[in-house]
């Protein structure tokens, strides 16, 4: 129903929007506009617009905390989408309504960039970790969505969106390149800091009570993982298996913490914790990014500040 309603939507929006408004509003305003789906994106083409940011409109659609895993646009939505000079999203599962709305929309590759598509062969399948609850078997692969997790491919991912918005916008295109390596080596300085947070740690097994977005992060530094579901799971309860496999391991590698992530509740990683022979270990938290709102942005909320929280859990994690 969600899809259909979502096409119809689309079919009589873009009959009205494309006629005029998509060209009118940057012949008028003088300004780009670009809708990002999520925050990484809205602050990466912040960064790169710089002081140039002023000359241009900058929507962050999954605004107030929605989980991109749930998400479904609304009518202002599809509006923003269809009149935007530049529409950024992420291209997995979660995204699947976004084929049928830029078909409406009429929209060519210039103007449409996915993550998936930049990150091309470095997307990797979600897998199911020892103990990790499996949902219902699905036929089609399930591809890993949280590629911004990686300072590695935030990096890539900046260049090329350098790029997009130099064509765009031609007179500023060596501005925005300029100031995206400037932040590209920002990004490197911080990779750097986590490659030797994992060489001076003690371990090498992070435990996540909870889903796990970090799949990305762990390959890059070549780290180990359990957790009780994979990063898109629907669910929150876990078996009495999961619990006790899990508790097994904290025990087994002596872990100082387990990790929740900043949507979920700790229940399940306290029972973890209970189920162990200390019962000693801490529960620290990793954001993944995915509930950051309008409010955390003007709080000065960046993709950099989150990232250098989760590189000092990581630390704790492995000392």
């Amino acid at each position: 129903m969600k899809k259909a309603f979502v096409l119809l939507l689309c079919f009589v929006l873009a009959a009205g929007a494309l006629t005029g408004c998509g060209g009118e509003v940057k012949e008028e305003s003088g300004k780009i506009s670009v809708v990002a789906t999520i925050f990484p994106e809205y602050d990466w083409v912040m960064n790169i617009l710089g002081d140039k940011a002023e000359n241009a409109d900058v929507t962050l659609l999954l605004d107030g905390g929605v989980d991109m895993h749930s998400y479904q646009p609304t009518v202002d939505d599809i509006v923003l989408i269809s009149e935007c000079d530049l529409f950024i999203y992420v291209g997995g599962e979660s995204d699947a309504w976004v084929t049928d709305a830029l078909e409406r929309a009429k929209k060519d590759d210039g103007e449409v960039v996915s993550l998936f598509r930049i990150l091309s062969d470095k997307v990797v399948e979600e897998e199911l970790a020892p103990g990790m609850e499996a949902e219902e078997e699905e036929e089609e692969e399930a591809y890993d969505e949280h590629v911004w997790l990686s300072v590695k491919n935030a990096e890539i991912i900046c260049r090329e969106l350098a790029a997009r918005l130099g064509d765009i916008d031609p007179a500023n295109a060596k501005t925005y390149s300029a100031n995206a390596e400037a932040y590209i080596e920002k990004l490197s300085e911080l990779d750097g800091k986590y490659e030797d947070a994992v060489k001076n740690g003690v371990r090498d097994t992070l435990l996540f009570g909870d889903r796990f977005p970090f799949r990305y992060m762990t390959d890059d530094y070549g780290l180990e993982y359990y957790a009780a579901f994979p990063g898109c799971s629907a669910e929150t309860e876990a078996s009495f298996e999961t619990v006790v496999l899990l508790s097994g391991v904290v025990d087994d590698l002596s872990l100082p913490c387990v990790l929740t992530i900043e949507t979920g509740d700790g229940k399940l990683a306290q029972t973890i914790i209970d189920n162990t022979k200390s019962k000693s270990a801490e529960i620290l938290q990793m954001d993944s990014m995915q509930s950051v709102t309008a409010k955390d942005i003007a709080g000065g909320e960046t993709y950099i500040g989150i990232m250098e929280h989760n590189l000092s859990v990581l630390e704790k994690a492995l000392a």
